[in-house]
């Protein structure tokens, strides 16, 4: 039975991920800015969720590329493929389902994983957006935090469960409150977006305990900060470079849980 949830998970997580590229190219634009809604070479793109491909774009073999008006391309990092793809192929639905298939094994069959398995996707996606702009959309994290502490307090009523519903809403509060001390004292180093997305990660840590707090925390911060010694050592990055830190406290929160359940 388990391995059944297990491969369900991962079908899961496979499944959303295709779905995935395109919001995330739609997101991907810099505060004020309103969402991407053409693709690089300045087609229309409809609708947020599927694969990140412009068909008026993509070349048949030995063939020219779609003539476009320059004035409506759109500056981004990622060219325009032959086949019209422009943001990530299956990586994004791989990762998904790695992560998926990771919670199932760890969780079992309780009612948290349900809640677990619609925020791998949320999180993969504001990791995504984050790594390319810097930013941690509003429209992900307030949804994702409301909705978490939610569904865990509808998985706190259900038998099986393995957590404290109190509990993860304290610790949504208390990490909520440790982020937004540290954006004040140096909001330079951090972003408010990660003030935001920081009570979601409580939920799911406090849910299984203040070690897991502890730890998933600790974890996001040691990341950040032997990538950025890296990026410095390597010279790919000096003192005052950003470096989306979004990232790294998904992943710490992602171990965590992993380790706790």
């Amino acid at each position: 039975m388990h391995v059944y949830l297990i491969a369900a998970a991962a079908v899961w997580g496979g499944v959303s991920g295709l779905l995935l590229p395109r919001a995330a190219y739609r997101l991907a634009v810099e505060p004020e800015q309103p969402w991407a809604g053409a693709c690089p070479a300045g087609h229309p793109v409809g609708g947020w969720l599927g694969p990140a491909r412009c068909r008026a774009c993509a070349r048949p073999a030995g063939g020219a590329a779609a003539t476009v008006d320059a004035t409506a391309a759109e500056d981004v990092a990622a060219p325009v493929r032959a086949d019209g793809r422009y943001g990530p192929g299956p990586v994004l639905a791989l990762a998904c389902a790695l992560a998926c298939a990771a919670l199932a094994h760890a969780v079992g069959a309780r009612p948290e994983l349900g809640v677990w398995l619609l925020l791998a996707p949320a999180g993969l996606l504001l990791a995504r957006v984050d790594l390319l702009v810097f930013r941690l959309p509003d429209v992900l994290t307030l949804p994702a935090a409301a909705g978490a502490a939610l569904l865990l307090g509808l998985a706190a009523l259900l038998p099986r469960h393995d957590g404290s519903w109190t509990r993860a809403l304290i610790a949504a509060a208390a990490l909520g409150v440790l982020y937004l001390v540290l954006f004040l004292v140096n909001p330079v180093g951090m972003g408010f977006g990660d003030v935001k997305l920081a009570p979601t990660l409580g939920l799911a840590l406090g849910w299984y305990g203040w070690q897991a707090v502890f730890l998933g925390t600790f974890a996001g911060f040691l990341l950040g900060a032997l990538t950025g010694l890296v990026l410095l050592l390597t010279r790919r990055a000096n003192r005052k470079s950003p470096i989306p830190f979004g990232p790294f406290m998904l992943l710490g929160a992602f171990g965590a849980v992993l380790l706790a359940a």
